[in-house]
């Protein structure tokens, strides 16, 4: 081994070698180990609307069932008719007193309350609004995590855009309908006890005077094989619904050989639904998914924790429901207000200008500093380059998507990095011109330009980081390779570069250095 050789093994350059070969066999192929975002290689952009109004009434009609359980053990006068309607939960009373009474004892500080004549009413105030509107769409957010993840749609990203809207980005997914499908369905499961049931909603209405009881209301059933459908006259709220689920599975039925879902109650689920069973023996419980009864057993035997779904499923449509059901049902209902496709040829002509675009910034760079700084832009450039290899680490290690705008991050990146080594290299020029050793020259000069490189940086990433946490998107995804060119441009031009014209010194044991 001759003496240059050796000198480069045993040196404090060695590890950045070492590193380099690493990242370049974690990175290899590249097309497996980075995400690409839909721009690059195509896929579904899709924009829901969040119905948040549908969130509160549900909150209202949450807080009627408490206020009806507290007056209910309070030994208070109930009223004589309740309902939530105009954006307000609305009890009328018998009396005047007893309506007074009743106001004192349901007061609630997130609801303001008006009580006239017999009627109570009470409204929601409007920061209470504004929690249960967050909520539902941060709620909604992680249900279409729990959905998508148990589809196995990979590379999705899911963010909240504005106050009422979740962007969807699924960049190249091989079946967008399945998945559309998946976003679409509210899969709001709720097990109700029938009270009647008629061939029509009228047939049901004429046996009570055209009027509804107090809490109840008409669904419709799926319908036989020749299209009949069956209506069912059930409760508003439901004892037991899909927030009481464990889990939930798709299994072949041995009895029947088909396919149903088969669903494990929590704790306290399997308690109300062994209440209801053991004491409804022989009556119908309906079974509705999303408004609308798919099926209704007669309770033959008291059941506690555990039980099954069955609707003439096939294989697919029961484990999606079985998915639907694990995920739990959306807060508040969606639309679907915008879907975009990019198509696949579209983002390869994405990535084949993205990359030009890099080597055309990388040619120019290293002209520029070969021409003005001679040796030492070569070893700059070579530093470049390690900056752009710690990006792509990053970003695989990260899990981050890489999007058209996060390859102008990297572009932009490439100007603050050679920013970074004209700095430290006009004052190495600075010390040689006032007479100082190289040796000594070069380490003053990293080290005088160190705390402006730090400060200018840090304002940056800072920049960075508030895109990043308000952004979604390709503003995202710009701010990751912002972040991530900062910190490499960081430890690529302080210390790799710093390394590298130690090592340089050091093997051709330079006296004179031309910058």
């Amino acid at each position: 081994m001759s003496v240059a050789l050796r000198r480069i093994a045993f040196s404090s350059f060695t590890p950045w070698i070492v590193l380099a070969i690493v990242s370049c066999y974690l990175l290899f192929p590249l097309r497996q180990k980075l995400r690409f975002g839909i721009d690059l290689v195509g896929g579904t952009y899709i924009t829901l609307g969040v119905q948040t109004n549908k969130a509160v009434e549900a909150q209202m009609r949450s807080k009627l069932d408490l206020i009806l359980i507290e007056l209910r053990s309070t030994n208070k006068q109930l009223p004589t008719s309740y309902d939530v309607k105009d954006g307000s939960i609305e009890l009328i009373f018998a009396s005047n007193d007893d309506a007074q009474v009743a106001a004192s004892a349901i007061r609630d500080s997130a609801y303001t309350q008006d009580v006239h004549s017999t009627t109570v009413r009470m409204q929601p105030t409007a920061a209470a609004i504004k929690q249960i509107e967050t909520d539902a769409v941060a709620r909604n957010i992680e249900v279409l995590r729990a959905r998508l993840d148990g589809l196995s749609v990979a590379e999705i990203s899911i963010a909240a855009h504005g106050d009422r809207n979740i962007v969807i980005e699924l960049p190249d997914v091989s079946d967008p309908q399945k998945a559309k499908a998946m976003i679409g369905t509210a899969a709001v499961l709720e097990f109700k006890l029938v009270e009647k049931m008629g061939k029509s909603a009228e047939d049901i209405l004429y046996e009570y005077d055209g009027v509804l009881p107090n809490g109840m209301e008409i669904l419709s059933g799926r319908g036989d094989h020749a299209g009949e459908k069956i209506y069912y006259l059930v409760p508003k709220s439901a004892d037991v619904s899909g927030k009481d689920l464990r889990d939930a599975s798709a299994v072949i039925d041995q009895e029947h050989a088909q396919w149903i879902v088969s669903f494990v109650l929590s704790e306290q689920g399997g308690r109300k639904f062994h209440a209801i069973t053991s004491n409804n023996y022989r009556k119908q419980l309906a079974i509705v998914l999303d408004d609308v009864i798919i099926s209704a057993p007669v309770i033959q035997d008291e059941i506690k924790d555990r039980g099954q779904i069955s609707g003439n499923f096939t294989k697919d449509s029961a484990k999606e429901l079985a998915v639907l059901l694990r995920s739990g049902a959306f807060v508040a209902p969606v639309t679907f207000e915008e879907e975009r496709q990019v198509g696949p040829s579209l983002g390869a002509e994405s990535i084949r200008q993205g990359l030009l675009s890099c080597i055309i910034g990388l040619t120019l760079v290293f002209f520029f500093a070969l021409y003005y700084y001679s040796v030492s832009g070569l070893l700059a450039f070579i530093a470049l380059l390690y900056n752009v290899l710690l990006i792509l680490l990053g970003l695989s290690w990260m899990q981050a998507t890489l999007t058209l705008p996060g390859i102008a991050g990297i572009v932009l990146t490439i100007g603050m990095a050679i920013d970074a080594s004209i700095l430290i290299f006009e004052r190495i020029k600075e010390e040689l011109a006032a007479g100082i050793n190289v040796r000594k020259a070069v380490s003053d000069g990293f080290a005088d330009a160190m705390r402006v490189i730090l400060d200018s940086n840090f304002t940056t990433f800072i920049v960075g980081l508030v895109l990043y946490t308000f952004g979604t998107g390709p503003i995202g995804g710009f701010a990751i390779t912002l972040m991530l060119g900062i910190v490499a441009t960081l430890i690529s031009g302080l210390f790799f570069l710093r390394s590298l014209f130690n090592l340089f010194l050091d093997v051709f044991n330079i006296q004179k250095l031309r910058i």
